[in-house]
């Protein structure tokens, strides 16, 4: 919590002793000799002075020349507030904001915000705003956060400025306009407030209200990064390990997540994570990476969840599990994230960690594919074609699996092949599974891989052909497929 104070710098006439005491008293704060400062102040706020009376109640806030006592600073405060002190009607409005010293009250903090906002206080008038964006002590109304914060960004108030842009970013009481975003977040960043260069570089990246630009990016990206700012240290990395804006390099985002990390910023937790699990710029060590999933998985974040759920599954740093991998699978599904649900129906289809049940796995399938996930739906479909927690539906089938098809995705093009190599649902056409096949192979599908081996092996709608059969035999095995390592040892 920060109070705010005001220095006096003009010289004061000496028309009083309480005058006179705050004059004297200021030069002494000005000093660093609170204490004597306060000596100075406390008999002209005893005698009603209000600069007096506001700076016993900074002294008593912030504990210098006395033994901090926000109850004390809040009388204090009060009085000058009473007299009209802008300064003091702000700093109220802050203790009650944060229930420092008063129970919490978000309507006392408004109320005494206001009083100061009227008098033309911009930090007034931008904390007024934000109390009537969040609903606050006040009905939630964005039209009069958005002339709230125009107040105080008229005054070049950088955080009233980023939180104009932010309403026109999110179309919050105004029409969704990122040009002004940009205009209004351009304006706090030129006065270096970090959280706005972050918002630019996040403009430049999406190219929303700019054309896209990743050097643009980087560039904002790394002027709120170098203030500390954890975010744009997290996204600076994530260009780094892309190579977009910068040249690639993982050291380098390495260290920027790391920066990001220390600040608890669980993205970053989870994507140095992600530098351990594939040995990028760090030797590979899986139990680092779990160390660091576990890190981001203690904050809710739910890639690591999943991520953890992907160790436990494949037995990577951790004995394999299937009962932890469910856990962790369902704490990230839960909060919808579509790869851990696919992985939840994936268990529950094979009994793994849990009895098998079609109609769970339909369930979990459904709710990724119905997010687009690329594997949930061929794998809803897959169920429909064999009647799996669901009546067998072949028209379902090929209305789930077709979109992954046209998309070129090698799951759904390898199991419309199978579907078409069985005449399973559709009628039996070996020329249309090779094709299918052929697409998913082609793309690094090693169960593609190894029906085409098959369909040569066996002369299924091609002339047999031993060697080719082994070409593709060899490919699917080189991916660690077993079953094309036993039909290679069967051949050679």
């Amino acid at each position: 919590m920060t109070f705010r104070r005001t220095i006096l710098t003009l010289a004061l006439l000496l028309a009083s002793p309480a005058l006179a005491g705050v004059e004297e008293g200021t030069k002494f704060y000005e000093r660093g000799q609170y204490a004597q400062a306060f000596r100075e102040f406390e008999p002209a706020a005893h005698q009603g002075d209000v600069e007096a009376q506001f700076w016993l109640g900074y002294l008593y806030a912030a504990g210098e020349g006395v033994p901090q006592n926000v109850s004390l600073a809040r009388q204090w405060f009060l009085k000058a507030a009473q007299q009209g002190d802008w300064d003091a009607q702000y700093n109220l409005g802050v203790l009650y904001r944060e229930g420092h010293g008063v129970t919490q009250d978000y309507a006392q903090a408004a109320g005494w915000f206001r009083r100061a906002a009227e008098q033309g206080d911009a930090d007034a008038q931008n904390d007024l705003g934000w109390l009537y964006e969040h609903g606050h002590g006040v009905g939630q109304d964005y039209a009069q956060a958005m002339e709230w914060y125009r107040r105080a960004a008229k005054q070049n108030h950088p955080y009233a400025q980023l939180n104009l842009g932010l309403l026109y970013a999110y179309g919050r009481g105004v029409k969704q306009d990122d040009t002004q975003a940009m205009t209004w977040f351009r304006r706090a960043a030129d006065q270096g407030d970090p959280d706005a260069q972050n918002e630019i570089g996040l403009l430049y990246e999406y190219g929303r209200g700019v054309g896209q630009n990743d050097v643009q990016a980087a560039r904002w990206y790394r002027k709120a990064a170098e203030q500390g700012h954890p975010s744009a240290q997290a996204n600076l990395g994530l260009l780094y390990t892309l190579g977009r804006g910068v040249k690639q390099d993982h050291a380098w985002a390495l260290a920027w997540f790391l920066e990001a990390a220390e600040q608890g910023h669980a993205d970053a937790m989870n994507e140095i994570g992600l530098l351990y699990e594939n040995g990028r710029g760090v030797k590979q060590d899986y139990r680092e990476a779990m160390k660091w999933y576990r890190r981001a998985a203690e904050q809710n974040h739910p890639y690591a969840q999943g991520n953890i759920g992907l160790f436990y599954e494949y037995g990577r740093g951790v004995p394999q599990d299937y009962v932890q991998a469910l856990e962790w699978y369902l704490k990230a599904a839960e909060q919808g994230e579509p790869e851990a649900q696919n992985r939840v129906g994936l268990l529950y289809e094979y009994g793994r960690g849990v009895e098998q049940d079609y109609v769970q796995a339909m369930k979990w399938y459904r709710k990724a594919a119905e997010q687009g996930q690329p594997y949930a739906r061929t794998n809803v479909g897959l169920l429909y074609a064999h009647g799996r927690g669901v009546a067998r539906d072949d028209a379902e089938a090929l209305r789930w699996i077709m979109p992954g098809v046209e998309e070129g995705h090698p799951f759904a093009q390898f199991n419309l092949g199978r579907l078409y190599a069985l005449g399973h649902g559709v009628e039996q056409d070996y020329a249309q599974a090779k094709r299918l096949f052929t697409l998913a192979a082609e793309q690094g599908s090693a169960e593609g891989q190894y029906a085409l081996g098959v369909l040569y092996e066996e002369g299924f709608g091609v002339p047999k052909d031993v060697d080719q059969a082994v070409i593709w035999y060899r490919r699917a095995a080189e991916q660690g497929f077993e079953m094309a390592q036993e039909a290679l040892n069967r051949l050679m």
